[in-house]
């Protein structure tokens, strides 16, 4: 029981002293970046989908 009282003061203690908290204007910047990333990727996914779809429809229509 002992171990485990002391693994959460050590983890409280390195969260309130230790850890570099980001600012809200860092938080919504990085926020933003995420935010496009995921809108680019989402984009680029979707085309590749879409072309792959028809390709597929051009050779199910062959055969």
């Amino acid at each position: 029981m002992n171990k485990i009282r002391a693994y959460v003061r050590e983890s409280y203690l390195e969260l309130t002293t230790k850890v570099t908290w980001p600012t809200w204007a860092e938080l919504q910047n990085s926020a933003i970046i995420v935010l496009v990333a995921s809108l680019i990727i989402g984009l680029i996914i979707f085309f590749m989908d879409f072309l792959s779809q028809g390709i597929m429809n051009i050779l199910y229509k062959m055969f």
